[in-house]
């Protein structure tokens, strides 16, 4: 029988994380190579991960759109109403959220790992959905 332990298992994420998104502007060492030291980093990290899981929500609901509401008269431009929505709604409330999680970090004297900001970023966009849902039922 082989013995495989000495294979590395790389999940996906592990890949995700490895492909060094967040810039280096000075080279120091603080950990490993997905550590995040300066609040630009970490804010930018956070970041990134908040536009790219919320255009991950909103392209296919757009595309959802585009395919029911084609024939539609006015409905049409719909879809565009949701792209914009996947795009302004991060980069207005995203950065404020990102820069105060940053700066929490940054407060308390912490390094980020590459996957706790892709938990937050994710988590940003998961919260707004929630909660957008939520607030249609209450309406009802």
């Amino acid at each position: 029988m082989q013995d495989d332990s000495n294979i590395p298992d790389i999940g996906f994420v592990q890949q995700i994380l490895s492909l060094n998104l967040v810039p280096r502007k000075n080279v120091t060492n603080c950990g490993n190579d997905t550590s995040l030291c300066n609040f630009s980093e970490m804010w930018y990290g956070v970041f990134l991960w908040a536009v790219v899981s919320s255009l991950v929500f909103h392209l296919p609901a757009a595309l959802l759109a585009l395919a029911t509401l084609r024939r539609h008269k006015v409905a049409r431009f719909l879809p565009v109403a949701i792209l914009l929505m996947g795009i302004i709604g991060p980069l207005f409330g995203g950065v404020l959220t990102s820069a105060a999680i940053a700066g929490v970090y940054m407060a308390a004297g912490k390094t980020m790992m590459s996957l706790e900001a892709l938990v937050f970023g994710v988590g940003q966009s998961f919260f707004i959905l929630v909660i957008s849902f939520l607030r249609v039922l209450a309406t009802l």
